[in-house]
């Protein structure tokens, strides 16, 4: 009996120890997969945890920066804008152009030919949209990139510039009340203008703050990975040269004409400068005539 009572017991113990067991591991296996959760929703939400940050009592201008690889920067171009648009914000830049590394001109018959350009496309761009929807503006141009060279989002505090802006705006206030109860002349109307051009800094200043709250800036360079090659049909321009480069009529044809109205060139010319002929064959006939006169004195003194 007493065999049987301590068998009975060590059994109870094992299944004990057994449901213990397989309950910590369903403990472990649960709490797991939950972290494995918050740990996917973390990984997710990184790409624009610092985009939505929202702190109590405080206001962030945010600007962002993205470097990043694609693989047709003109389509990506063209989803990133439409992108701005739904999301309610607008471009402010878009410089696209292509770098032509070569190109070469392979002829490919008499007349027709081949341009191979091997060029490498990019876009710097720089876009606001609404600060609220910045996270989700980073995430849907995300599904463009190949691969991310760099990418940096800033959240600059300004709660203290803008309690600063409402104390020189009340400060400001205050000056021109106390400029009003000045006597007029001409202090007071300088006083008064310099108020005021000081007050329209201050609005002009708050305008700014209120709108980089109110819409982020995003500065995005996006370029392709490696070269591209475009094939352009182009004209044989070497064949159409030696076809056109010799014509033994025509040019015979146009020495003549040439010839003959550089004749009449040289004739005209002639002309215009008749009276310095006329002095030349003057001076050639008096000193002949004085040479002939030279020779006949030693025949007459002999």
């Amino acid at each position: 009996m007493k065999t049987t009572y301590i068998k009975l017991s060590l059994s109870a113990v094992l299944l004990l120890g057994i449901y213990s067991c397989k309950k910590m591991d369903t403990s472990s296996e649960s709490e797991l997969k939950s972290y494995e959760v918050a740990d996917s929703a973390a990984v997710t939400d990184s790409v624009s945890s610092v985009a939505s940050m929202e702190v109590k009592d405080k206001k962030f201008i945010k600007t962002a920066d993205i470097n990043m690889e694609v693989k047709d920067v003109y389509n990506a171009t063209i989803s990133i804008e439409k992108s701005v648009q739904e999301l309610g914000g607008f471009v402010t830049k878009s410089n696209l152009h292509s770098d032509v590394m070569s190109e070469e001109t392979y002829n490919t018959s008499d007349t027709e030919a081949m341009l191979i350009k091997k060029y490498q496309t990019e876009n710097t761009m720089q876009v606001r949209v609404p600060t609220e929807k910045l996270g989700d503006f980073l995430t849907s141009i995300n599904t463009n990139k190949l691969f991310l060279n760099s990418r940096s989002i800033n959240a600059e505090d300004v709660t203290a510039n803008i309690k600063y802006s409402e104390l020189e705006a009340k400060r400001n206030q205050q000056t021109s009340e106390n400029i009003e109860k000045i006597k007029t002349n001409k202090d007071k109307v300088t006083l008064n203008n310099d108020n005021m051009a000081e007050g329209n800094l201050q609005k002009l200043n708050v305008m700014n703050i209120a709108d980089h709250l109110k819409y982020s800036t995003v500065d995005i360079y996006i370029k392709e990975p490696k070269l591209r090659i475009a094939e352009i049909a182009v004209t044989n321009t070497k064949s159409i040269d030696n076809k056109y480069r010799y014509n033994f009529i025509y040019d015979a044809k146009d020495g003549f004409v040439y010839g003959f109205y550089l004749i009449q060139k040289i004739v005209v010319g002639l002309i215009n400068i008749w009276p310095i002929l006329i002095i030349a064959g003057a001076l050639v006939y008096f000193l002949r005539k004085r040479k002939a006169v030279r020779s006949e004195l030693p025949k007459s003194q002999d």
